[in-house]
Parts: structure tokens; sequence; C-alpha cells
């Protein structure tokens, strides 16, 4: 039952970090005329950035890493690269076979963080909180 409880906190926070990462790479591309794949890099460590304090604060509160906290951040973003990599993926694929989407990026982010969640959810549930906290 917990696993169950698991994703859908885990699937709150992957909503969470899409809308940081098609936000953020939305206004990157429209704002500062940044190109795309450069803007994606920065919206992949803040959409990391803020998937993981949901994660340790909601989806894995009773499990623990056992590692300080910017190794637990170091870790998280190390172990969603494996996922940004399905992402980017996805992503490059629809900007190729999509043209326009070129000035809505968002919408590859989208599609790319759809396929991703998967694996990030199997790689932070057993690689990073794989140990259940101990009650002192």
């Amino acid at each position: 039952m917990r696993q169950g409880r698991e994703f859908v906190l885990f699937a709150i926070g992957g909503v969470i970090g899409l809308v940081v990462s098609a936000g953020s790479i939305q206004l990157m591309v429209s704002l500062l005329d940044m190109n795309p794949y450069l803007a994606w890099l920065f919206a992949f460590l803040l959409a990391a950035t803020a998937t993981w304090w949901w994660n340790r604060r909601h989806t894995f509160a009773a499990r623990s890493s056992g590692r300080s906290l910017l190794g637990e951040w170091v870790h998280w973003i190390v172990l969603m690269s494996f996922g940004a990599l399905v992402n980017y993926g996805v992503f490059t694929l629809c900007l190729k076979l999509f043209p326009s989407w070129y000035r809505w990026p968002s919408l590859a982010v989208a599609a790319g963080s759809v396929v991703a969640a998967g694996v990030n959810f199997l790689s932070a549930r057993l690689m990073l909180f794989r140990r259940s906290k101990t009650v002192v």
C-alpha cells in the first residue's frame, strides 16, 4: 500500500517538476531568445531541484538516503540524469519531428517528462530512498 502512495506522491512531484521545467524553458526561449537545447539544461536543474525537495519532504518522508542535504541533492541530480537522458531524447525527437515546437518547447518537455517518469521513480525509490527511517 505504501508503494502506491509513494507513486501517487511522486507523480504529484512530477507534475510540479513539469510545471517548473516547461515554464522555465518557455520563459527562457520566449523572453531571452535562448536556444531550446541550452534552455532545457537549465530547466532540468531547476525542475530536478524542485522535485528533490518535494520528494524528500513528502513522497519519501518515511525513508532516508543516509546522506547530508548536499550529498542527497547531488545523488538525486545524478539519478535523475538517467531519466533526463530519456527526457532529452524524446525532447530532441519532438523538436526534429515538429519544427514548430521550437517556439513552444514546453510541449516537447512535457512529452519527454511523461516517458521519463517511470525511470525516475524506480531510480529514486530503489537507489536513493531505499531504507526506512528508524524512529529514535
